[in-house]
């Protein structure tokens, strides 16, 4: 009898904490500081010892409550959606955030057949009109909105 009994809940507190403890090596020779004045590596370190700890939570209620068995994993799902956040992560600075994000939730959508074009359409400009105006306006945060337009 297997002592995990939600595989599940397992995995993703494996990676929580593998991901921490990325955080915490890059971060390592950066200067922690006091607590009366935070150097830049206070931040980074107590994030990644948070992540740590909830993921080490997420690992030990995975070996107490039951959970459903994995599921099959489907490469092209994956593969899509880490291509739409190459997408955007490559276009948003020449092309703007409009078309970025517009892209990036027409390449995300191909990773499901069933979508239609209608639905990826009204979901890309719909975020695209977010977007623009929580952080554009909103926040008044300097992003170039246009391929054409200027860094605002």
């Amino acid at each position: 009898m297997s002592r995990i009994k939600n595989p599940n809940d397992v995995m993703v507190g494996i990676v929580l904490v593998a991901i921490a403890v990325f955080a915490l090596i890059l971060a390592w020779h950066l200067n922690v500081g006091t607590v009366d004045a935070m150097g830049p590596g206070f931040f980074p370190r107590m994030l990644a010892f948070i992540e740590i700890g909830l993921g080490l939570a997420i690992i030990g209620q995975g070996l107490v409550a039951e959970g459903e068995p994995f599921e099959r994993w489907f490469p092209r799902q994956i593969f899509f959606v880490l291509a739409s956040i190459a997408f955007f992560a490559l276009t948003i600075d020449r092309l703007g955030v409009v078309i970025a994000v517009v892209g990036m939730v027409f390449v995300a959508c191909v990773a499901r057949r069933q979508t239609r074009f209608h639905e990826a359409a009204l979901v890309a400009v719909g975020m695209a009109v977010f977007i623009v105006l929580v952080f554009r306006v909103g926040l008044g945060l300097p992003m170039r909105v246009w391929p054409m337009g200027n860094v605002y």
